[in-house]
């Protein structure tokens, strides 16, 4: 059997479903739970990373120190992941949170931009820690355009590189072309992180392991924007029903999903019209709140938002295009 590590950012990515609420006994609960399943990494964070708790994309209810610091003394075994987007996170972020006791660290960049981690990747290589790249939105870009970016990652310092799915756009065909190309342009774990907007985020992960990725996320109950991540729950005994090893406790882990759905979250994210139409559009699934809230309030068609944002290849931290596209469909009225 092939070992897969699994990567659990629950607590970062799922604080976009509550807007980054989550408080100190939710962290130290859940954290505790993954723990005793075996999880070999547990993220978390303020959902757009390190330093990114502002007005603009949400106040986190635990400032950054105080989380890492809680989910850090509840892990006894499990590893702590942090993770970064440049223009949100510092240098000095990065060092705080070394300092904290983060064990991996990922950098996330837009998928052709792999140059905007090149500082924070050398900063964490001068440091001896264990840096990742992710690599956002990746629809956007070409197989082979992927993997040329993926390998200046890892020219970088990155320890291990890969994609993420961040509008849940894949069909496991398009994941197996993409694992595949950067896995024959790099000799480091690759990483997959999917979205279950079209429903696929288990398949695609399962793609992701038989093209050769290493390293593979998922979230409890699937916690996470819109129509949630790859459930983790779900995709642990799926994985070793296909022949690949995880090392996770089924039965810990699915109480930790249990816990989870009981103390993180209000209900368990559904794959619903406007999750299908963002996936479908290729847009961040973290935009759903600010489009319903301002379409809502201008009169528009949402998911005419989520299609003209689409065409435009929004992106995490454009979201102030939100409002200019809502006020420009306000202003044509409707289509007779």
């Amino acid at each position: 059997m092939t070992a897969v590590v699994i990567h659990d950012p629950t607590l970062r990515d799922g604080q976009h479903a509550v807007r980054h609420q989550l408080g100190m006994e939710a962290l130290r609960g859940y954290a505790a739970a993954a723990d005793a399943a075996g999880i070999p990494v547990v993220e978390v964070g303020h959902g757009n990373g390190l330093g990114a708790s502002s007005l603009q994309v949400g106040r986190a209810a635990v400032p950054d120190d105080l989380m890492l610091a809680t989910v850090r003394e509840a892990l006894q075994h499990s590893r702590m992941g942090v993770f970064l987007l440049p223009g949100w996170g510092t240098s000095e972020d990065l060092r705080r949170a070394l300092k904290q006791g983060a064990d991996v660290v990922r950098i996330g960049v837009h998928c052709t931009e792999s140059s905007l981690a090149e500082r924070h990747l050398g900063f964490l290589a001068e440091q001896g820690a264990e840096a990742h790249c992710v690599l956002m939105m990746s629809h956007m870009a070409a197989p082979d355009e992927l993997a040329e970016h993926a390998a200046r990652a890892v020219g970088h310092g990155a320890r291990a590189v890969g994609i993420m799915d961040s509008a849940g756009h894949f069909l496991p065909d398009d994941v197996s072309e993409r694992i595949g190309a950067i896995r024959a342009a790099v000799e480091v774990p690759v990483i997959f992180h999917g979205h279950d907007n079209l429903g696929m985020a288990v398949a695609n992960s399962v793609a992701a392991a038989r093209a050769g990725a290493g390293i593979v996320d998922g979230c409890a109950r699937g916690f996470g924007a819109g129509a949630g991540n790859t459930q983790l729950e779900v995709l642990v005994p799926v994985l070793e029903r296909s022949g690949f090893t995880t090392g996770i406790d089924l039965y810990a882990l699915l109480d930790a999903a249990e816990f989870a759905e009981r103390a993180l979250m209000p209900a368990p994210p559904v794959t619903d019209s406007l999750s299908i139409v963002s996936g479908l559009a290729g847009v961040f699934s973290g935009f759903k709140h600010q489009v319903l809230e301002q379409a809502r309030r201008a009169g528009v068609d949402p998911r005419d938002v989520f299609f003209e944002l689409g065409r435009r290849q929004a992106i995490a931290g454009q979201e102030d295009l939100i409002g200019d596209v809502v006020a420009e469909l306000s202003a044509r009225g409707p289509v007779v």
